[in-house]
């Protein structure tokens, strides 16, 4: 019988957290490190445009928080990108408009872009995919994105999908022994999106049952989420 049995479920009372997003919250690794280098050698960018690609989760918003505080840069959501805004954007001196593959309007970040250029602004687009597959109509901004920086971020390694799952518990201040951290890196999904997924699933179990995350809760998590993936 699983610990799970010996005592009543209760609906679990998930307390609000935020992610720790500072430089000093940046975990580091193969897979990021080229990013963060390029991010934190502002204001000394080799170019004045960049493309920062990669799957959800891996930390894209993160660097342009991290950017944000350095450089006092503005942010923006692609998809709220208009031309009327352009002009106070740029005033900052550097622009994020973030996850372009999303949508955009295309007149709108060619006339960022220009607008950039005359006032000496750096610009970072973020997205989950590169510009190829954004389904763009307009020549000019095409051939402006080919132009720009690209700078890739990739799923984590082994070693950092460890400190990233460490993390992700103490976002939550939620202390996990190291053994089960190991237990359940080697057995979930590759992904930081993955172990946003399961970090979420097992303090909801642990809440709802009242007892600490242990290597037989953590397996019957993984249990129920393969199930239901096996299902959906």
């Amino acid at each position: 019988m699983s610990e799970r049995a010996n005592g009543p479920r209760q609906l679990p009372l998930v307390l609000p957290h935020e992610a720790a997003r500072g430089r000093e919250d940046f975990l580091h690794g193969a897979s990021n490190e080229a990013a963060f280098r390029f991010i934190d050698s502002w204001p000394n960018w080799a170019a004045p445009v960049a493309i920062l690609a990669g799957p959800v989760g891996v930390g894209k918003t993160h660097l342009v928080n991290v950017w944000h505080e350095a450089s006092g840069c503005a942010v923006i959501a692609a998809s709220d990108l208009t031309g009327d805004k352009v002009s106070e954007l740029v005033e900052a001196g550097a622009v994020a408009v973030e996850d372009a593959h999303e949508g955009l309007d295309e007149n709108a970040l060619f006339h960022l872009l220009n607008a950039a250029r005359e006032r000496g602004a750096l610009v970072l687009v973020t997205a989950r995919t590169w510009p190829r597959s954004w389904g763009l109509k307009l020549p000019d901004l095409a051939s402006r994105l080919r132009a720009a920086t690209p700078i890739e971020m990739a799923e984590p390694d082994d070693d950092l999908l460890r400190r990233v799952l460490v993390k992700l518990f103490a976002d939550r201040q939620v202390f996990v022994d190291p053994a089960v951290i190991e237990f359940l890196a080697v057995r979930m999904e590759r992904s930081i999106a993955a172990a946003q997924v399961l970090v979420d699933a097992l303090d909801r179990a642990a809440l709802s049952v009242g007892r600490r995350i242990t290597r037989p809760l953590a397996a019957e998590v993984l249990e129920a989420m393969e199930g239901e993936s096996r299902q959906g």
